[in-house]
């Protein structure tokens, strides 16, 4: 693996699920080894489309995007059912993506609840044409990835490599504006 490469987390921050707010704020962590040299943040809508999109402006408009090499998201969903086509993102941004969550991503469940929304075709598409997701273990945690961008064994190696922290600083960041507080885990 290159040392020195900028990896980019970004996640989701909390909110109501039936509360009366629209959109939803996403924090991205840009790091490099150890080193946090920015955030990135953006709003998307809830049970939206855009958040591809969001993601893909969000970066390609930073001072950073030259520089970024690797993409971490917490799984392919964010504010809702507002589901990102890493497929898509990787092939514009040029970059491998890892959704990256701790329990086994159920495409049934996710489609059957999204056909109760609106909205839903490009989604449930996106949703099938994504990755199967593959068991990995980090620092004694165990995760599951879906990829775009690169193979499994690359992905495993640049989790092990280059690990989670930008993900899971976007986390408490998103979170600590939202509630006051940082709580939870990716």
């Amino acid at each position: 693996m290159k040392k020195g490469i900028r990896v980019i987390g970004i996640d989701d921050s909390p909110f109501e699920k039936f509360g009366k707010e629209e959109r939803v704020l996403i924090v991205g962590v840009v790091q490099r080894e150890k080193l946090v040299e920015g955030i990135l943040s953006a709003h998307i809508k809830k049970d939206g489309t855009d958040a591809t999109e969001k993601i893909f402006k969000l970066i390609k408009n930073s001072r950073f995007s030259p520089q970024i090499k690797l993409l971490l998201l917490n799984g392919i969903m964010a504010a809702g059912f507002n589901v990102i086509d890493i497929n898509k993102l990787s092939g514009k941004l040029k970059i491998p993506i890892i959704a990256i969550t701790r329990k086994r991503p159920d495409k049934k469940k996710v489609i059957d609840a999204l056909s109760k929304l609106k909205e839903v075709e490009g989604k449930i598409r996106t949703i099938e044409e994504v990755s199967e997701s593959h068991k990995i273990s980090y620092k004694n945690n165990k995760f599951f990835i879906q990829i775009a961008g690169t193979d499994f064994k690359t992905a495993e190696e640049m989790i092990k490599y280059y690990g989670i922290e930008p993900l899971r600083l976007a986390h408490l960041i998103g979170s600590g504006i939202i509630k006051g507080e940082s709580s939870g885990r990716i």
